[in-house]
């Protein structure tokens, strides 16, 4: 089930977030995204966010500022399922268009965003990292 963030979800959306990161991007140092960890949770009660529950735990969810997409993540043991699709789908909804930024090495995220129609808008270089990234965007036809 998809809903509103609340802030009793802060534990376990941080807990994606940081082991989501770890799993996807292993050539971003693991320091680097502990380093942020405090100052990501701040930004997420400032955040738009949807969870996705299942069975009373959260197993996804989706943060956005605007219609800027901050992040998408799903527990890796729940990947493959729909979960990101349909966390997607449900902020498709509600804007008629998005964008985003990904690691050009997280191959796995660059080809979920492409069958989900996204279109690299730009390349560029992730200042904090120094990776490549891909500005992708999508609008709603």
């Amino acid at each position: 089930m998809i809903r509103e963030f609340q802030r009793s979800d802060t534990e376990q959306v941080m807990k994606l977030w940081l082991y989501g990161n770890i799993d996807a991007h292993s050539f971003v140092p693991e320091k680097y995204w502990c380093s942020h960890f405090d100052e990501v949770q701040e930004a997420l009660l400032q955040a738009e966010i949807f969870v996705y529950e299942l069975d009373g735990k959260v197993v996804g969810f989706i943060g956005l500022m605007k219609n800027y997409i901050a992040g998408l993540f799903v527990d890796k043991n729940h990947r493959s399922a729909g979960i990101g699709t349909q966390l997607l789908t449900y902020v498709k909804q509600r804007y008629a268009a998005l964008s985003l930024r990904v690691y050009q090495q997280n191959l796995r995220a660059v080809a979920f965003y492409f069958r989900e129609e996204f279109c690299i808008r730009s390349e560029g270089v992730d200042e904090d990292t120094g990776k490549k990234e891909y500005t992708m965007f999508w609008e709603q036809l």
